[in-house]
């Protein structure tokens, strides 16, 4: 039986917000089997969970932030990333303000972080969405397509009229059987151009952003004395958003993901549209481990390298 997973202890870190640019502690903690992924406000009076699904994304205005009966939390993006990266099905992901911590932009460091609490298996079947047929969204020049597969692929494709982008390989394919989301996508940076940062600062976004934990472009060049992680960083931190997206499904995907141009509303669209037809979908389990895609994202074993 392919299992679901947990942390083996809890963990905490602080940081910063990419758009309120407050302080945040984190604190990453064990689920019981079934539980899923639920995000906490602890600085909240009231008792309040967010259990994760389509429906409770109520914003992609630069981010997927979920909210329930008023209580938000913003910029979810990168752990549900680094989540599906791992294969973790269940945890409890307190903060104790209205947005994640930005870190360095990626999903490198919960990557770490959720290492560092250890990965253990638990005593109940992993539940898979599986899709059947295909499923699209279109808006103007955008889209985006769920198709079935065995196992889990994503294609995406960036389009930016700036000449640093003339240059750059603007694609990204990645089967998860033999590709590694933890080496090959997961630290990739989010990024921006200086010309909209005084426009976003103005309306209450990125007043945390700065050179350490996003690349950031004037009109001609990037200005990380650094550069770029990887030669195609851009469409590959697009690809990490679109996996942490497809993860607010609550389970791990079995098919193929496309999309052109896309974004965190397009991508959610998307997962809407894929739960309001039934006959596009159904759960699925693995009782044989050998019947599972080969490598599938995130499913090493505890303590082995995540092959996704």
């Amino acid at each position: 039986m392919l299992k679901q997973r947990t942390l083996k202890t809890a963990i905490s870190t602080t940081g910063v917000g990419l758009h309120n640019g407050e302080k945040v502690t984190l604190t990453l903690r064990p689920a019981a089997a079934n539980t899923g992924i639920v995000f906490k406000r602890v600085d909240l009076p009231q008792p309040n969970e967010i259990l994760v699904r389509p429906s409770a994304v109520n914003d992609t205005r630069l981010c997927s932030a979920v909210e329930i009966d008023g209580v938000r939390v913003a910029t979810v993006e990168h752990i549900m990333s680094a989540l599906a990266g791992l294969g973790i099905d269940n945890i409890y992901i307190e903060v104790n303000a209205s947005e994640m911590p930005i870190m360095d932009g990626s999903a490198g460091p919960f990557i770490f972080l959720l290492r560092e609490a250890g990965i253990v298996e638990q005593a109940a079947s992993k539940k898979f969405i599986r899709i059947k047929k295909t499923v699209e969204v279109v808006d103007g020049d955008k889209w985006v397509r769920f198709d079935p597969y065995h196992g889990f692929k994503v294609d995406f494709t960036i389009a930016f009229n700036h000449p640093v982008f003339e240059g750059l390989v603007n694609q990204v394919r990645m089967d998860f059987a033999s590709d590694s989301y933890v080496e090959e996508i997961s630290r990739a940076r989010t990024f921006g151009f200086m010309h909209e940062v005084e426009y976003l600062r103005s309306n209450g976004y990125a007043r945390g952003g700065s050179l350490d934990n996003a690349i950031v472009l004037d009109e001609y060049r990037i200005l990380n004395v650094d550069g770029l992680r990887y030669d195609n960083e851009f469409v590959k931190h697009k690809a990490l958003d679109a996996i942490g997206d497809i993860y607010m499904l609550g389970h791990p995907l079995l098919g193929a993901f496309s999309a052109y141009k896309s974004g965190h509303r397009l991508n959610n669209q998307l997962l809407r549209a894929l739960m309001a037809d039934a006959s596009a979908w159904e759960y699925h389990g693995f009782d044989q481990i050998a019947d599972a895609p080969s490598r599938y994202l995130g499913e090493a074993q505890p303590g082995q390298s995540v092959a996704a």
